[in-house]
């Protein structure tokens, strides 16, 4: 171990031979979820679109990244977060603490004390367990309300993306009434709250703290994109207007819902999550071209989600990624339309549905399947009709019209129709949670040499906080 850290010491004081005191600025991108085969899938996806290769595997630096926690090889978010931020192996589910629950300091927290300011960003809520692993110390990741403080009280300059997550209350705060109190207190503390899509392009600098409560929940799907809640690239485009200055920033940005497509297994929606994220590192890049001596841009991911392969039985030898652009909503969104439907009545019929499964999936139930292959097959139709058929039935059992009811306890349609156009397009699933297979970790710019080989996820944090002690 001493070697290793000699021999670490030795390549950094290398690296920042040139320029004292660390970059004035940095980007940390974080796909959560996302390993190799989701950026690949996304590469190839773009590729066809024409509209190039991603840009974050046009990074200088690549390194293969070990995600595992302090007690599984499978990590959680908030594990791999705590290892990413603060450079400690910790037990999955906890928030910027160790294995022993002693608080640890992240390298955002590193950059704001070396005078940076310092913005976290996220398509999920602020207070899941990416974005608190930079700012919170919580023993168990549930802890909302605590979380929610912690996020105040770090003093960082801008927080921007889903809201304060609302689902949990903390029995030890009671005054802490569903969203509100948390927001007060941010308010009391210096921070602008802000609602609207409007309101937050207006911020300027003079405008001071930043809190976004543009939904009480995440953001859309990048798939499901509304109109009135900024993309991801504009929100690190707003950061880096509202945190640039003499001392710098530190910019962490997460692209969740990577990760909960992959739990949904949605590779249409899983790719286009992946392709905001991209957007939003071109930002980042394009400002690196503008402060080449003083920007360091990382793109990683946590852990990946969902098992997925680019290969699959049906296909043989080859991947059809075109695909994939034929589906026009989430899973998530579907289930919702058709949910609608039986909102109404319970005698819903297949013909009904067809039209809605057509367009949102880009499936197609008439026309010659060996000439076109978004035309499903005898055995993807019965698929299908009997998933149709079960949540036909899981429908009236929960209105108490089927009390005999004895299936799953959840709607199947959409799920069947993404499996589908997932295999269609040549794309295999292995599991709806995360895996141990290790993620691509990139890097260009200021000291951008430390990200290569095989590292560590606490790697990630302990090189950006080494940047910093210089």
């Amino acid at each position: 171990m001493k070697i290793k850290a000699f021999a670490f010491a030795m390549t950094a004081a290398a690296v920042l031979t040139a320029t004292a005191g660390g970059p004035k600025y940095v980007f940390l991108f974080v796909g959560d979820g996302m390993s190799t085969p989701q950026r690949m899938v996304a590469d190839e996806f773009s590729r066809k679109s024409g509209k190039g290769p991603l840009a974050m595997n046009s990074l200088t630096y690549q390194a293969v990244t070990r995600t595992c926690s302090a007690n599984s090889l499978i990590t959680d978010s908030a594990a791999a977060s705590t290892a990413m931020a603060c450079g400690e192996k910790t037990y999955n589910g906890a928030i910027g603490v160790d294995a022993e629950r002693k608080p640890v300091y992240s390298c955002a927290a590193a950059a704001h004390e070396a005078g940076r300011k310092v913005g976290i960003i996220t398509t999920v809520t602020l207070t899941h367990a990416t974005p608190a692993g930079f700012y919170a110390h919580r023993a168990n990741r549930g802890e909302m309300y605590g979380i929610a403080i912690d996020l105040v009280n770090s003093g960082f300059e801008f927080f921007a993306g889903g809201g304060l997550d609302s689902k949990y209350k903390d029995k030890k705060a009671p005054e802490f009434s569903k969203y509100g109190h948390a927001y007060r207190y941010a308010e009391s503390q210096g921070y602008k709250i802000v609602r609207t899509k409007e309101e937050f392009m207006a911020l300027k600098p003079a405008d001071g703290k930043v809190l976004t409560r543009f939904t009480d929940g995440a953001l859309e799907n990048a798939i499901d994109a509304n109109p009135d809640q900024p993309t991801l690239a504009e929100i690190v485009a707003k950061g880096i207007e509202m945190l640039d200055g003499p001392q710098g920033f530190f910019i962490m940005a997460e692209g969740g819902r990577i990760d909960w497509a992959g739990h949904a297994n949605d590779a249409a929606t899983n790719l286009r999550e992946v392709l905001a994220l991209d957007d939003a590192v071109k930002v980042a890049l394009a400002f690196l071209d503008r402060h080449p001596a003083e920007t360091l841009v990382v793109v990683t991911g946590d852990h990946e989600t969902g098992g997925m392969s680019m290969g699959f039985a049906g296909t043989g030898y080859a991947l059809y990624m075109e695909r994939l652009a034929g589906q026009t909503m989430s899973v998530g969104r579907f289930e919702h339309q058709v949910g609608k439907l039986y909102g109404k009545r319970t005698d819903v019929s297949f013909d009904e549905v067809k039209p809605i499964i057509e367009k949102a999936f880009g499936l197609k139930f008439e026309g010659d399947g060996k000439r076109d292959p978004m035309v499903v097959s005898r055995a993807e139709l019965d698929e299908i009709k009997a998933a149709f058929d079960h949540d036909a039935e899981f429908h009236k059992a929960k209105i108490e019209e089927n009390k005999a009811y004895d299936g799953a306890r959840r709607y199947l349609l959409g799920g069947a129709c993404r499996t589908v156009v997932s295999h269609k397009a040549g794309i295999g699933w292995s599991s709806g949670a995360h895996t141990a297979m290790p993620v691509i970790t990139s890097a260009k710019g200021f000291g951008a040499e430390l990200f290569c080989g095989f590292i560590e996820n606490t790697d990630i944090a302990r090189k950006i906080k080494l940047l910093y002690s210089k």
